[in-house]
């Protein structure tokens, strides 16, 4: 049961693991529509429409209402419906290590306004389309949401909150036939690839804390979570967390 036909928009989708799920979903046969605030996403839609897959780059600044409105009425207008949103969005500085007395307001608005806010912009914003199509709303969480971190503790603290949200949802929404779920994801990034390559033995010391040795690979293993999450085969999970993560954690 392929995606075919389906429309869905995912959000920071330029790089790093975001891409790889439109990269997924569109192999699958839906259209993607790439939404980011700056124009890498041009080149992710772009390379896409040249392999011979749907994609669409649409801006979208999740910080802003009127700009997620945008990015689903863009879909709308393109395709005549939304099936899934994909929020993974995160801040820039989510990969920046800081400890509490380090942080000021300005840093804790940007963080909260990509994650949090931009959660609830992207929902409210796609609502009815969702309900329309008794569509999914997925939101990509962190291991770090999980379990805390000592050294990106703004990080961890916003994808914590995003799993109560999406839980809270999920029981809103669920009268309408929506589906909404988070995804724990432990793969490859421009993050942890700059610091891989800063500290060659921590990837080694990271596969090693996870039962299958090895760390995910964006489209193979994310994104092929997400495509199964989005499809028909799926329509009786809603509200879980679930760890795509090669066993890292057991317990969620």
């Amino acid at each position: 049961m392929r995606l075919d036909g389906y429309s869905v928009l995912v959000t920071g989708a330029g790089g790093g693991v975001g891409q790889g799920i439109a990269r997924a979903l569109a192999i699958d046969g839906a259209h993607v529509f790439v939404a980011t605030r700056s124009e890498k996403g041009h080149a992710v839609a772009a390379d896409l429409t040249e392999s011979g897959y749907r994609a669409s780059w649409v801006r979208c600044d999740v910080t802003v209402s009127q700009s997620v409105v945008g990015a689903v009425e863009t879909t709308l207008h393109e395709t005549g419906r939304l099936d899934a949103l994909v929020h993974n969005a995160t801040s820039n500085a989510s990969s920046q290590p800081h400890r509490l007395e380090d942080v000021n307001d300005a840093l804790w608005r940007d963080h909260i306004g990509v994650s949090v806010t931009g959660a609830y912009h992207c929902a409210s914003a796609a609502f009815e389309s969702l309900r329309a199509r008794a569509g999914t709303f997925l939101v990509m969480t962190s291991p770090t949401g999980i379990e805390g971190s000592a050294t990106l503790p703004l990080y961890a603290t916003m994808k914590g909150a995003l799993r109560g949200f999406a839980k809270s949802l999920a029981r809103e929404w669920g009268a309408h036939g929506i589906t909404v779920n988070v995804i724990s994801p432990l793969a490859y990034s421009p993050a942890m690839t700059a610091a891989i390559e800063a500290d060659p033995a921590m990837e080694g010391r990271l596969a090693r804390r996870i039962p299958l040795g090895r760390i995910g690979d964006p489209q193979m293993d994310i994104g092929s979570a997400v495509v199964f999450l989005v499809g028909p085969r799926a329509r009786y999970i809603t509200g879980q967390t679930i760890g795509v993560d090669g066993g890292h954690f057991t317990s969620l």
